[in-house]
Parts: structure tokens; sequence; C-alpha cells
């Protein structure tokens, strides 16, 4: 399994640096449209190979995707810890009541309540 892993990650890599190496022309990117900019007085421009900003989408899109799924699933994991909470609160009272009732009882006749 290990080597079939590998194997992927190996395509993978020679897939993504074929991508990299055939798309390494220049693009601008501008912040605004031109007449937006006209308007507001100013436009931030820069200059990226196109590998770069493909790429750098693709990480965006994952990263918003795992944020927005993180956020979704909130409630789930609270609920979760609250639940866990009442066990432990319930597993301790549990064991205080099983001390409370073996106080004034033999060790013997103890051991064999907790058998049955």
């Amino acid at each position: 399994m290990r080597y079939i892993r590998y194997a992927f990650l190996a395509i993978l890599g020679i897939v993504l640096i074929s991508v990299s190496l055939a798309n390494r022309g220049l693009v601008t990117l501008k912040l605004m449209p031109d007449a937006l900019a006209q308007l507001v007085g100013f436009n931030m421009t820069i200059s990226l190979p196109l590998f770069v900003v493909v790429l750098g989408g693709i990480v965006a899109g994952l990263v918003i995707g795992f944020l927005w799924e993180w956020m979704r699933e909130h409630k789930h994991r609270r609920e979760a810890a609250e639940k866990s909470r009442e066990v432990r609160k319930l597993e301790r009272r549990v064991d205080r009541l099983k001390t409370e009732k073996h106080q004034g009882k033999d060790e013997v006749l103890a051991i064999l309540d907790e058998a049955s």
C-alpha cells in the first residue's frame, strides 16, 4: 500500500511540474476593472506566472472549503464535548453512589454486590 501511495505522489508531482513548465508565461492580475480603478483612483496590479495563479487558486479553494466545513461542524463538536462532560459527571456520581452503598457492609458482601 505504501508503494502505491508513493507512486501516486510521484505521478502527481510529475504532472504538476509539467503543467508548471508549460505555463510559465506571465499574466497580470488587477485588483479592479479599469473603469472602477479610474473612478477610485488606484488599481493594484501584479505580474505572476500562470501556474502560480492556477495552483494558488486551487490552494485558496481548499483552504476556504476546509474553513467552511470546520465552521459548519462546530455545533456537532460542541454537542459532543457537552455529552462527554455529562458522561464524566455521571460516572463520578455512579462511583460515589457505589462507595456510599458499600460503606457500612462487610468487604465480602460488597464484592458479591458488585458481581451481581
